[in-house]
């Protein structure tokens, strides 16, 4: 089965929209709702749908991100699962797949890299993005325990380390 990347593709669409073209937030408000946007459950443009609707035009705003967002994507799945059968084991659509993956590995690093120049390289962040691409990837450790140790780590930073310096 292949597949996509699911919403980080929509990142850097989404920052280039409502922060570069429409401004409607700004860079640290878009890394601030990227962050809770991929600690909550659920679908991360559908997450980012609500913080950025919810932002610009309450609950309205939220309810038409969301649908905005939704109703493209379900009728797009609803086509293709109606035709994949006739897809499922064609090489060459598994090829094409599997020559999309490098550009979808490029669109989840450019919000990364972006968030790095606008914060600032610094070698915590690097080494604490490192550590957890290993231990998702060669350890096998659940990103989910990895996003609760990070936050934990985080509140203990914030709290008595950086205010100690």
């Amino acid at each position: 089965m292949f597949t996509l990347g699911g919403g980080y593709v929509m990142i850097p669409l989404i920052e280039k929209e409502v922060v570069s073209k429409r401004k409607w937030i700004n860079n640290d408000e878009f890394t601030e709702m990227l962050t809770l946007a991929q600690s909550a459950p659920g679908a991360i443009a559908i997450n980012t749908a609500v913080f950025v609707g919810y932002k610009i035009h309450g609950t309205k705003g939220m309810l038409a991100t969301v649908l905005g967002t939704v109703i493209p994507s379900f009728t797009i799945i609803l086509l293709v699962a109606i035709f994949f059968t006739a897809i499922e084991n064609n090489e060459t659509i598994e090829r094409i797949f599997c020559g999309i993956r490098p550009a979808v590995v490029a669109l989840i690093a450019v919000p990364v890299v972006n968030m790095l120049k606008n914060k600032g390289f610094k070698i915590n962040v690097i080494i604490i993005t490192v550590m957890s691409a290993i231990a998702v990837w060669l350890l096998g450790i659940s990103p989910v325990i990895v996003i609760v140790i990070a936050g934990i780590c985080s509140i203990i930073y914030n709290t008595f380390i950086s205010k100690q310096c």
